[in-house]
């Protein structure tokens, strides 16, 4: 043992962002233990309702039996390890592989999967296994597109690698903040110039606006209720009692004491129906334990995290497009993106990383938040259309021709009130006679008297218990929100995990398919995989700075994450290295790209999935949503912007 009280250990070799060292750090309280990279995956198999039967159910999901007790920690001698949880997390969701509809080999081969680590830490001040959460469903999301692979380039003698490291998984949670245009960060206050506006209503760009989304005491002692203006803030305020617009308001505080001086004037319930009558995204924090007793709860509890179900229709398998040159698993595959904000985005980013051609669609007339496009666009090509017009839906129209995934992020029945929901487009399949998959992801999930309502991240950690459990590990008698959209992340790789599921089977059996992932079923596999140990969080909370600590239930996403953030970035330095730094043969975690739409050089996390034999990585780079034409035919047009480091 080196007198720094630093202990080594070489291992195999991981992804090009990963160490191939495996460190930790004897007088750390958190630096675990020293392990190899390659982890055996071995743990219980779960119990089924009925046998999985692909051609005889339309509902290819199968209820798994609700088990009430937590999963018990992976454990290394006596110390919890994150990268040891993560494979047991991994393994648990190969092993409820018929619940989820994946590829058989999935299963057959979760060995093939390999998860690794140049630290062992664990990275964010959350008691909940987040980054093992993030890891797992990215080795599930790996494995997926390897069985593509399969199908398209040919399985070898042995089962095609998939490597992913806890640190590139740790990144993607945080990725939005990780993100920059011309060196400057979502935190910036310069940044906006560097931006497209399309706070259309001032929103975000408005302190008091903005802080019309945000978690507020009630009436009730005890009791907090997120009310939530979307991108829209007039109605949520009006609805309390507040003026729309605010320019003599601009202190960050007496912000907070003004609007929170109305949310108290009412209970939650009061609250509820308010926001009911005025279709507005705000709700109740919840505890768990009281959450599961709604009927909403009760009935989702049990659900799969994520589903795919077979659309109406009979139609013959869809063969991956012939052109394999570049090795691009998804090259050729077309993807309509109907979504804003983040864990829709998210869905299709991760597809462009595969080599899919991706069209994100946005109305000029709606809002979206200016700087979660630098990083949910890239390797996208972004145009405008209005559906609600003849021109725009003869455009659209024309798309859907050739579309093979279609991922819808908006408000539920949005698109099907204009014609285009999952079953209008089973029809328009049948009718072409080529199958297609289509993604929904949404806040409250698809059953249940909830299920219509709009949502966001930090609604669903709300409602689900999330930020009640997150005030409590920071020893508060209040809910805080969670720093970091992790949510929403975890949410768009159940609907690129849903994606790649729905095209595996397309090609392989035929017919079309429906994905379905949502921002509350995230959080509901949280609960399920359980929280760190009491002494694990006890440790964890010994490290964290007092700023920390002083976070309220009131304090902004902003505000919490830049906290979160700037401890994270004096703690773990190895994980904010700049695009093209390397450090003891490490990679870092983001790269640099030149984009003509944005007049400056972007800098966005990498991929995490690394896939033996393929070329996953992204094709282009990131453009304001309203950049490109509708066309299909514009992808195959060589692009300025090239990736620097």
């Amino acid at each position: 043992m080196a007198d720094a009280g630093v202990v080594t250990r070489r291992c195999s070799s991981g992804p090009d962002h990963s160490s191939s060292y495996i460190t930790t750090n004897s007088n750390s309280r958190l630096q675990l233990f020293l392990l190899p990279i390659r982890l055996s995956l071995h743990l219980h198999q779960d119990k089924y309702d009925t046998p999985f039967n692909l051609e005889n159910t339309k509902d290819i999901h199968l209820r798994r039996k609700r088990q009430d007790t937590e999963s018990k920690p992976a454990m290394a001698g006596n110390r919890y390890s994150p990268v040891l949880e993560t494979s047991r997390i991994f393994s648990d969701l190969c092993e409820q592989s018929e619940r989820f509809s994946l590829p058989p080999d999935v299963l057959a081969n979760k060995d093939r999967v390999s998860f690794s680590t140049s630290h062992n830490e664990i990275y964010f001040p959350i008691p909940f296994k987040e980054t093992e959460t993030l890891a797992a469903l990215k080795g599930i999301e790996g494995s997926v597109a390897a069985s593509i692979a399969d199908l398209r380039f040919g399985a070898g003698a042995e089962p095609r690698g998939v490597q992913v490291s806890l640190e590139a998984a740790t990144a993607f949670g945080c990725q939005a903040y990780m993100a920059k245009v011309d060196g400057l960060s979502k935190l910036d206050p310069n940044v906006k110039s560097k931006l497209k506006n399309t706070d259309l209503l001032a929103a975000q760009s408005n302190g008091y606006r903005r802080m019309s989304a945000n978690l507020y005491k009630t009436k009730i002692p005890g009791e907090f209720f997120h009310i939530h203006g979307s991108l829209e803030a007039t109605k949520t305020l009006e609805m309390i009692g507040l003026q729309g617009h605010r320019p003599d308001l601009t202190d960050y505080e007496e912000i907070i004491k003004v609007i929170e001086e109305k949310t108290q004037q009412y209970t939650a319930s009061e609250l509820e129906e308010m926001n009911k009558e005025r279709r507005q995204a705000g709700v109740t924090a919840y505890k768990y334990e009281d959450f599961i007793k709604t009927p909403h709860g009760k009935l989702n509890v049990a659900e799969p995290a994520w589903k795919v179900t077979q659309l109406p229709g009979d139609l013959p398998p869809t063969p991956f497009p012939a052109n394999n040159e570049n090795k691009k698993i998804l090259q050729g595959v077309k993807v309509l993106e109907m979504c804003r904000i983040i864990a829709g985005p998210t869905v299709t980013r991760i597809l462009a990383e595969y080599g899919a051609d991706i069209l994100k669609i946005t109305s000029p007339s709606l809002s979206d938040v200016p700087f979660f496009q630098v990083d949910g666009n890239m390797g996208k090509h972004a145009a405008d259309l209005d559906l609600k017009s003849e021109a725009g839906r003869e455009s659209f129209e024309k798309l859907l021709e050739d579309v093979d995934v279609i991922v819808d992020g908006y408000r539920p029945g949005a698109l099907d009130k204009l014609g285009y929901g999952a079953e209008a487009m089973a029809a328009l399949a049948q009718k072409r006679g080529k199958g297609i998959v289509y993604v929904n992801e949404n806040c409250f999930g698809y059953d249940g008297e909830w299920a219509g309502r709009a949502g966001w991240q930090q609604i669903a950690d709300c409602v689900t218990g999330i930020a009640w459990a997150q005030g409590q590990f920071m020893g508060h008698s209040t809910p805080v929100v969670p720093p970091f959209p992790i949510s929403d992340y975890g949410t768009g790789c159940m609907g690129a995990i849903a994606a790649l599921t729905g095209l595996y089977h397309r090609a392989k059996t035929g017919g079309s398919y429906h994905g379905k992932a949502s921002l509350m079923h995230y959080d509901l596999l949280l609960f399920a995989m359980g929280q760190y140990p009491a002494d694990v969080q006890e440790e964890l909370r010994k490290v964290q700075s007092a700023d920390f600590f002083n976070l309220r239930h009131c304090d902004s996403v902003d505000r919490i994450s830049s906290t979160v953030l700037k401890s994270m970035q004096q703690r773990f330095p190895h994980l904010y290295r700049a695009a093209g730094e390397e450090s003891e043969g490490r990679k870092p975690l983001t790269e640099l790209w030149s984009s003509r739409a944005y007049g400056a050089d972007i800098e966005v996390v990498t991929p995490v999935a690394v896939i033996s034999g393929v070329n996953n990585q992204f094709v282009r780079s990131s453009r304001p949503n309203g950049s490109d034409r509708a066309s299909w035919a514009d992808f195959d047009v060589v692009e300025e912007d090239v990736k620097k480091c």
